[in-house]
């Protein structure tokens, strides 16, 4: 009842003048971000950097818009929150998925459980973050480890606060490489070191492979600062294991989670051009 009289006798007029003004001012700062990204669009060439330019212009535009709409309303503001405090449980329900959302959003922007191009994977969802927003955020879908993870093409909107209540998985944690595994058949008679030493050599010649030990210690080196992470061995290496009637040689190497696909298709070209030359004795059922 008290709710009733409030709003009965609540002088409106003023405050449809103010959201005017609210919504004119909303208005020219879109319009100004949208004139600033066509311009910087057409001098700034690289990608990576324009997308950085227009996320920070964005970012720095919402701040003074939102302080010139506060400024606004700010001597208006009792009366609106004595409204809000008759209807507050009923606008807490209703808008708590957006409060948490709001929250998550600034967890992710203080601790950064991820970041832009970082290969994530969360309530079943694996892609490249493409987008950070205050309530959501984008990847690019890829498929699973057994299709190459190649790009779907589709961009997935997910909630910022799926970081408080789903598993995270982030392929750029600590260090950007990946283990990965192919396991290449021999026949049970073949001659087990003279194999190895072909596939050794295949792996070896493949320049992002052989880089990446170099890299990755010294990226180990600068993750045990804040996590418990240890290798004995970074270089490929193939552990044997004897399987009814024949060799598996399982290859095990450190490569980039974006790559495995176009590492793993070099691999297998290069084994099949040995097969059929005599060097590698492929294992067929």
């Amino acid at each position: 009842m008290k709710l009733l009289n409030y709003l009965l006798t609540f002088d409106y007029s003023k405050y449809f003048i103010i959201m005017g003004r609210t919504l004119i001012i909303y208005m020219f700062f879109k319009l100004l971000n949208y004139i600033i990204v066509i311009i910087t669009t057409k001098w700034l060439k690289r990608s990576k950097t324009r997308f950085v330019f227009h996320q920070s212009v964005n970012i720095i535009l919402n701040i003074i818009c939102f302080s010139f709409i506060f400024l606004l309303w700010f001597p208006y503001l009792k009366n609106v929150m004595t409204i809000i405090s008759f209807i507050s449980a009923g606008i807490t329900i209703a808008i708590r998925d957006i409060i948490l959302n709001l929250f998550a959003g600034l967890y992710i922007k203080a601790k950064k459980p991820f970041k832009i191009e970082d290969r994530i994977s969360i309530d079943g969802i694996t892609g490249d973050v493409v987008l950070i927003n205050n309530l959501s955020f984008k990847v690019l879908e890829v498929g699973d480890r057994i299709n190459g993870e190649q790009s779907s093409g589709l961009i997935i909107n997910i909630p910022n606060s799926y970081v408080f209540s789903k598993s995270l998985k982030n392929y750029n944690t600590a260090f950007k490489y990946i283990w990965d595994e192919i396991t290449i058949r021999i026949n049970i008679d073949a001659d087990l070191e003279k194999n190895k030493k072909e596939i050794m050599d295949i792996i070896n010649s493949n320049e992002i492979v052989s880089e990446i030990p170099k890299k990755m210690k010294k990226e180990i080196k600068q993750a045990t600062v804040d996590y418990r992470i240890y290798y004995n061995h970074l270089e490929p290496i193939i552990y044997t294991k004897v399987n009814e009637n024949h060799i598996e040689l399982n290859l095990r190497f450190l490569t980039h989670p974006k790559k495995t696909r176009i590492i793993e298709d070099y691999l297998w070209t290069n084994i099949l051009k040995k097969y059929k030359d005599n060097k590698i004795d492929l294992f067929v059922n």
